[in-house]
């Protein structure tokens, strides 16, 4: 009967042996998509129940997230191209419930062209970039003109130190040449990173969070307060072989870290009273688990850059696959524009270049947390032993 036949055809795709070989023989290659499909959806639910929850689970969660969308979407055309409508229908519920760990932002079609306009005096433009080890390997030459060319009136910059590739850092001081690159700039450091204002410094505000520096500026025309967040989220690996036990200890002692941090964080942009920009190398994708914290942080800003699949890293040229750079703001921060720009060889990760203004009015400032500074360059160094060096050999790859 004909209707047995598409059963058995059925359950031929799906494995199981129903009426000998010869219902898969009548399909070539359909029984293999339809294991490939549920051996994807076995991972993808493993995924979404350990992702963020199990500190080994870094590690599958480290794959470009564009892989989450590829790979069902591929699956899905070769069973129509079989007619396996079984391993059609997994592979298109995989699509559909791994869509968010692909990192993909359709809207960013859209909003990406309706960009809010800037206010009539003008929005503050901000740069957030990770230097990969402040020109250690590159001639500096290049990479302060890069910088002085990025003409922004803020500079959220990380990785403000040099590696010692024996897992630690060399804390740098770079700040006679800072002076006279940016003449008209401020700047606060810290922890291995540094902010750059054009604007006044209102305060620096010690955070729970080890890798990140607060600087409150004050903004153009009334003086109301925009609080930025320089953030630097340790990396989830060491760069040694995954046959080492060392290895492993690391990514389970590195997961507890980054628990920390962005626990920290959270606690720290709760506790803002003013409009909050938050930027800088968060070391997390889409697929991570800790991309449901970044959620409670803040509006993410990424839909006005207007890709449809922004990426902001690279573990080597031509595979810029993973973002893992974001701009968040809080209530009363509104995002005008936002891109990322070439780092024309100076570093893996891009620039983020956004430009901001602040909505509405924010509430008054909470003095006591204020340390105030009114001249030049400023260091702010509280805590910058707690963060780097790091001990012994666990010092995150690549941050």
């Amino acid at each position: 009967m004909r209707t047995a036949g598409a059963l058995g055809d059925v359950l031929a795709s799906a494995g199981v042996l129903v009426a000998g070989d010869g219902a898969n023989a009548a399909r070539p290659g359909g029984g293999w998509v339809l294991w490939a499909a549920g051996a994807w959806a076995v991972f993808l639910a493993a995924h979404l129940i350990l992702n963020g929850r199990w500190w080994f689970w870094l590690l599958p969660s480290l794959l470009p997230p564009p892989v989450f969308a590829a790979l069902p979407a591929l699956l899905l055309v070769l069973a129509g191209v079989t007619g396996d409508l079984v391993a059609g229908a997994v592979a298109g519920a995989a699509l559909l419930t791994g869509a968010r760990q692909s990192g993909l932002v359709p809207g960013a079609l859209v909003r990406g062209t309706r960009r809010p306009p800037p206010p009539p005096d003008g929005a503050v433009r901000v740069v957030s970039w990770n230097t990969q080890h402040w020109c250690q390997s590159t001639d500096p030459e290049p990479f302060y003109a890069f910088l002085r060319g990025l003409d922004a009136d803020v500079y959220l910059l990380q990785e403000y130190h040099h590696d010692e590739f024996d897992g630690t850092y060399r804390l740098i001081d770079d700040e006679r040449r800072l002076r006279a690159t940016f003449p008209g700039h401020r700047a606060v450091i810290a922890r291995g990173l540094i902010t750059l204002s054009r604007l006044p410094v209102a305060a620096t505000v010690e955070t729970a969070a080890r890798r990140t520096l607060r600087v409150d500026l004050e903004m153009p025309g009334d003086g109301r307060i925009l609080a930025t967040f320089n953030v630097h989220i340790p990396v989830q690996l060491r760069l040694v072989s995954p046959l080492r036990a060392d290895f492993y200890r690391a990514v389970r002692t590195r997961a507890a870290d980054r628990a920390r941090e962005y626990r920290g964080l959270l606690g720290d942009v709760a506790g803002c009273p003013h409009p909050a920009l938050i930027a800088g190398d968060f070391n997390t994708t889409a697929a991570i688990g800790d991309a449901r914290r970044i959620a409670r942080l803040g509006a993410d800003a990424v839909a006005l850059s207007g890709r449809l699949c922004p990426t902001s890293w690279q573990a080597r040229p031509g595979l810029r696959w993973w973002r893992l750079d974001w701009v968040l703001t809080t209530p009363g921060a509104r995002v005008h524009s936002y891109r990322f720009r070439d780092p024309r060889g100076l570093s893996d990760h891009s620039v983020q270049e956004v430009s901001v203004s602040l909505a509405e009015p924010d509430h008054p400032p909470t003095t006591d947390l204020r340390i105030r500074h009114h001249d030049g360059f400023r260091h702010h160094d509280e805590g910058t032993h707690h963060a780097l060096p790091l001990p012994g050999k666990d010092r995150p790859a690549g941050q």
